[in-house]
């Protein structure tokens, strides 16, 4: 059976170097799927660039964390959001402290509602959405999974990536620092309550997200050591990237990933000519049984 491979560059719309790596790639034929931030700087741009570019699959980038809402100053989402300057949480650790403090109900209503904004943001412009994922992968833990899962179906999107990295994968990143790759292993405790929640949910989902664990030192020789490494018994698998050109743009917005942009952006390339990976987007999955 020949294993699926999903190229997908996350961040689209940030800037204006970021969308034109993604589009160059998908024109080189190794990048197969982007997903769009619906407020950041160049989303009007990455919005128009999926529309020319029907061959790309957009999924709906989905941000709660270190970003602005498209529900911005509103009430409704105060939880999530703060009032004073309108922005989320800036890091992973200090949304996880206010999701883990704040009622269930009440933070999950907010996650949804957001969610569902966004979505729709990008819906109404023309954008054809072939699935979801989340900035800084928070749809990992429950209380965020649900919520943006029923968001998604609530407009006809039924595929979700899967964040986790397969343990095969983690093998092949050498290059990965330690810090990262111990948060990585541990985190992968969470699938199994995750593959639960997707299947409940009625959505589809990968075998695992590849890349994951190198981001930021994504580089030439990586992608050469996960090619080699990926099984020859099937399934589909998602490459999770963040090309990019490094320029003026790029160091107004705040990432850190900078310098691995313009080196990830290169080392894609590498998959040109690669046979043992047969390369599809989300909208290649198999659909949901009936509910």
């Amino acid at each position: 059976m020949t294993t699926r491979l999903i190229v997908n560059a996350d961040d689209f719309g940030l800037t204006h170097g970021v969308n034109r790596a993604i589009v160059e790639l998908h024109e080189a034929g190794v990048l197969t799927s982007a997903t769009l931030m619906a407020r950041a700087a160049a989303t009007d741009e990455a919005v128009e660039l999926a529309r020319a570019n029907p061959s790309l699959g957009v999924g709906c980038h989905v941000v709660l964390v270190d970003g602005e809402p498209v529900l911005s100053g509103m009430r409704a989402i105060s939880n999530i959001a703060d009032p004073v300057n309108g922005r989320f949480e800036p890091t992973l650790g200090s949304f996880l402290a206010t999701l883990y403090r704040t009622p269930g109900q009440k933070f999950d209503y907010q996650i949804e509602i957001e969610a569902r904004a966004q979505i729709e943001s990008l819906q109404s412009r023309g954008v054809a959405l072939t699935h979801v994922d989340t900035h800084k992968h928070t749809h990992m833990f429950a209380r965020v999974l649900r919520p943006v899962l029923r968001a998604a179906r609530s407009y006809g999107i039924r595929a979700v990536r899967n964040p986790f990295e397969p343990a095969w994968s983690i093998a092949a990143t050498p290059s990965a620092p330690m810090t990262r790759r111990v948060q990585v292993r541990l985190l992968r405790m969470l699938e199994k309550r995750f593959r639960r929640i997707v299947a409940e949910e009625g959505f589809v989902t990968t075998e695992g997200a590849v890349g994951v664990l190198a981001t930021g030192t994504l580089d030439a020789g990586t992608v050469a050591a996960l090619v080699r490494a990926f099984p020859a018994n099937g399934g589909t698998y998602e490459l999770v990237t963040h090309p990019g050109y490094n320029d003026g743009d790029l160091g107004k917005v705040h990432t850190r990933l900078l310098e691995s942009r313009d080196t990830e952006r290169a080392a894609l390339l590498g998959l040109r000519g690669v046979v043992n990976l047969e390369l599809t987007s989300f909208g290649g999955l198999e659909p949901p049984t009936a509910d």
